[in-house]
């Protein structure tokens, strides 16, 4: 049995539709990424499926059990970081996971071994004020708060947003471990570089699922020639390659344009000549890998 299954669910706020009609299913200890920009639905789902909102239509389960009619079991086996950080600001580290703990009547010491790789590094600061922690830290004591009733499901609502690059990697590091010690991970990003580190990924816009598949299947789908693109102004860049004939899409990607063509000979030589021609310099022009990004973006040109 899955741990989680979704069935034509769907959520509206006034005239908006936050979920529209969508299924789908995570198996046990598997790490599942959504993939959207905000606004796409993610919150709006994670919060059906910790039972703090109900849907409009359809259902959702959680290990077997109904969102709706059996949520305070429900409650007992998750363990959720919404998206910003919810701990008490005012209570220091020690005294936020002591209380997590006595709320599920549970103890630090029963649950440690769970989150010792986690809570360790934080540990030594663990009667500073959870206020004043970095952005890391706050993410890395919302987790082990998340854990500390040893949940078999554990819902993350873009968890690295705001978080430096090495604390992004460590986190990522720790929910590896987490699902190899058999816990069911659902996690939200809007970073598509993360969506690589996922089992399977579901790539969502606007209330409705494009693409469920592992990372490797959703890029195998690109079905255009890419190249990277780059000159000294990246902003005339932009716009002077869409006037290019045979140019499919382009789209910023760090200091680089990537530009997609219909044609899969595209002439390289011609383009240079082009953006010369155009007034542009240190023109740089190299065949592409498609990545999730790329994926994405064409999926959201399809709809």
């Amino acid at each position: 049995m899955p741990a989680i299954v979704v069935d034509h669910l769907a959520k509206h706020f006034s005239t908006v539709k936050a979920l529209d009609d969508i299924s789908f299913s995570v198996g046990k200890a598997e790490l599942f990424g959504f993939i959207g920009p905000d606004g796409s639905g993610k919150t709006t789902l994670f919060r059906i499926l910790t039972t703090l909102i109900v849907p409009d239509m359809g259902t959702a389960t959680v290990n077997g059990l109904d969102v709706v009619k059996d949520y305070r079991k429900i409650r007992k086996d998750i363990g959720y970081m919404p998206g910003r950080f919810s701990l008490y600001a005012d209570l220091s580290v020690e005294e936020n996971l002591n209380f997590y703990a006595t709320v599920f009547g549970t103890t630090v010491a029963e649950n440690y071994e769970l989150i010792r790789d986690i809570y360790s590094q934080i540990e030594p600061f663990k009667k500073r004020k959870a206020g004043k922690l970095s952005g890391g830290m706050k993410q890395k004591l919302a987790l082990s708060c998340a854990l500390i009733h040893k949940p078999s499901v554990l819902i993350l609502d873009e968890p690295t947003t705001g978080v430096d690059a090495v604390s992004r990697l460590e986190f990522w590091e720790m929910l590896k471990r987490l699902k190899n010690n058999g816990i069911t991970i659902v996690v939200a990003t809007p970073y598509m570089d993360e969506a690589s580190l996922c089992d399977r990924v579901a790539l969502i816009q606007d209330g409705k699922l494009m693409a469920i598949s592992t990372p490797s299947e959703v890029i195998k789908t690109y079905p255009w020639s890419l190249f990277s693109v780059k000159a000294d102004d990246i902003f005339t860049l932009l716009n002077d390659l869409k006037s290019f004939p045979g140019v499919h899409t382009v789209f910023a990607f760090g200091q680089a344009a990537h530009v997609s063509f219909k044609e899969r000979n595209m002439d390289e030589k011609l383009l240079s000549e082009y953006l010369l021609g155009k007034g542009h310099s240190g023109i740089k022009i190299s065949p592409a890998e498609a990545n999730i990004e790329d994926c994405f973006m064409e999926l959201m040109i399809k709809t």
